[in-house]
């Protein structure tokens, strides 16, 4: 990181609104019900652990949560807008101009704590995991009390980050919270969590966005309706996933796999190579294009093995994907062993990667092995 470069942000996907921009979340109201009915009832737990598949907006619901509670009136007071008392409210939706909403997107509310990971100790980049130290500075935010008597909120994305001296400050907090705040884990892998933080929290959990829900919501992230579809389907129900497949050209990348396995068995080498050369870089360098073509080479063997399993792998993702599913993975055999083949190159990618292979010519020696198996799949 340079002198006057903006610090990253780790909980921002890259291409897409950060979760507090975030004008609506789409597909969750069932979750948003939830925290509403509990608010409405006087049963406010002072801890929520939103749970769920990655980049299904667990954030972006932890944000409008944090900003609904910090913008309600003190106990006792007049509505939203002044005056009597509301009925309690059918929606978590904040006016963009309100003067909360305004102070969340510049990070200036002085009633949120967001606690995340930080520079490193070099300062070069993000550390790996969430300190202790950024967990204890939250004493100073939960010793005042807000000068209106309103309610304050505190933030943790993503809580499975922390380093277990973070969790356990955390927990101890979490024992004894002061009145009026509450707490907002993010998660995306609950069971990494301390079972004594778990039993502390009200489990809110979030499901994959559906088709309808998902065009909904890519588009209000700028991304085009010609590519909604196809990343819709590629991220299986992720938003998240989705906008970063549409910065990364995803779609394009995923057309060139299944455009070299048409030929499959037999893939032309030239073309294999050239498909390999996207993956770049090495260890700290490794470039997200190369995580995202691993992971989309990964989510084709996926599709494959479900494709024979069941007759079919649900919507295309690209134009001529599902006569290739079907040549390729005919039956159930045929999807035991591209079942078979994933866990072994997902297992071999991983230690590949770890010890510092040239990525490309990991991928090429994948393409290989696919090519291998498809002459086993339609020649038996």
């Amino acid at each position: 990181m340079t002198a006057g470069e903006a610090a990253p942000e780790p909980d921002r996907v890259a291409g897409a609104l950060h979760p507090r921009e975030t004008p609506a979340l789409y597909g969750q109201a069932a979750a948003e019900g939830a925290f509403l009915a509990a608010l409405a009832g006087g049963r406010l737990h002072h801890a929520w652990l939103l749970t769920g598949p990655r980049g299904t907006g667990k954030a972006t619901l932890a944000w409008r949560i944090a900003r609904h509670l910090i913008a309600l009136p003190p106990e006792g007071a007049g509505g939203l807008f002044g005056g009597a008392p509301p009925s309690a409210p059918a929606t978590l939706d904040i006016p963009p101009d309100h003067p909360v909403a305004r102070r969340m997107r510049a990070l200036a509310e002085p009633r949120l704590h967001l606690v995340r990971r930080g520079p490193n100790t070099t300062g070069s980049g993000l550390s790996a995991v969430i300190r202790v130290e950024e967990v204890r500075a939250l004493a100073d935010f939960l010793h005042l009390s807000a000068a209106d008597g309103g309610r304050r909120a505190v933030i943790i994305d993503a809580a499975d980050e922390m380093h277990p001296a973070a969790a356990n400050a955390l927990l101890k907090f979490l024992e004894e919270p002061p009145p009026g705040v509450t707490f907002l884990l993010v998660s995306h892998q609950p069971l990494s969590l301390l079972p004594t933080i778990r039993s502390r929290c009200r489990a809110l959990r979030l499901s994959p966005v559906a088709p309808g829900d998902a065009a909904l919501a890519l588009a209000a992230q700028g991304v085009s309706p010609e590519a909604a579809k196809s990343v819709a389907v590629l991220a299986g129900g992720s938003i998240g996933e989705a906008v970063r497949l549409a910065a990364l050209d995803g779609v394009e990348a995923y057309a060139a796999l299944t455009g070299l396995l048409a030929r499959a068995p037999g893939i032309d080498r030239a073309a294999a190579i050239a498909v390999a050369g996207r993956a770049q870089g090495r260890g700290e360098g490794a470039s997200e294009e190369t995580a995202m073509i691993f992971g989309l080479t990964g989510l084709l063997l996926a599709r494959l093995a479900l494709a024979g399993a069941t007759g079919g792998a649900g919507p295309e993702a690209v134009p001529g994907e599902a006569a290739l599913l079907a040549r390729l993975s005919p039956d159930a055999a045929a999807a035991r062993l591209w079942a078979d083949l994933a866990a072994g190159l997902g297992r071999r990618q991983q230690r590949g990667l770890a010890v510092n292979l040239d990525p490309a010519g990991l991928l090429l020696d994948t393409l290989l092995r696919i090519d291998e198996t498809a002459g086993r799949a339609v020649r038996r």
